[in-house]
């Protein structure tokens, strides 16, 4: 890719903190992955997406600029979402995008998110078992949550199937490109105590 407002975004992100100090190019690579796995499932690109704690723009920044499809930038700080929110106004960005502050288990409530949308992605957002709680009610029953995962192969057990059921998930498994990614697909409604009150996830986690 080389699009000047992609990589003038990520550059600045990182400028300020939100990303990493790898090279530019390789987080873009990073971040293709996950749409090289919706690619591999799917022929043509997601209706919408919501990517999960967005923070410094990765995945999400790269995919909106790879499918232009409606997106929804979601992070609970507010330092990191009035970035996006900048980003969103630059010369050049591919469509329209929501970006929102707050946190996942009460926004995924709200009747204009819940079960709204057939991917939602994850980069360092948590633990397993949060990151699947806290992204279950946003999906739409056969949507797929892709989370990218520790390069480790001793890490392919993270996930537990019968937790993961509890929250109407099912894991399709570990994939390879580049980057190690996990699909895991809902496969029924959401129970509705999931998920449950904000911080519960992580300090009494499922798994």
């Amino acid at each position: 890719m080389t699009i000047q407002w992609l990589y003038r975004a990520l550059e600045e992100s990182r400028a300020r903190g939100f990303l990493g100090p790898m090279p530019i190019e390789t987080q873009i690579d990073h971040a293709a992955g996950f749409f090289q796995v919706w690619d591999d499932l799917n022929s043509v690109p997601p209706s919408q997406f919501l990517d999960l704690g967005s923070g410094g723009g990765l995945p999400g920044l790269v995919l909106f600029e790879h499918w232009a499809v409606p997106a929804t930038f979601l992070d609970s700080m507010v330092k990191r979402t009035n970035f996006l929110q900048e980003v969103m106004d630059w010369d050049g960005v591919p469509g329209v995008a929501r970006v929102i502050n707050g946190r996942a288990e009460q926004l995924s409530r709200e009747r204009v998110f819940d079960g709204q949308f057939p991917l939602v992605t994850a980069r360092s957002f948590g633990p397993p078992a949060v990151t699947a709680e806290c992204a279950t009610r946003f999906l739409s029953v056969g949507g797929i949550l892709i989370v990218s995962e520790p390069p480790t192969e001793g890490d392919v057990d993270r996930w537990n199937p019968s937790a993961l059921g509890q929250l109407g998930l099912h894991s399709e498994g570990r994939i390879r490109k580049g980057a190690a990614f996990q699909i895991i697909r809902k496969t029924k409604a959401t129970p509705d105590r999931f998920p449950r009150e904000i911080g519960t996830p992580g300090k009494n986690p499922l798994f």
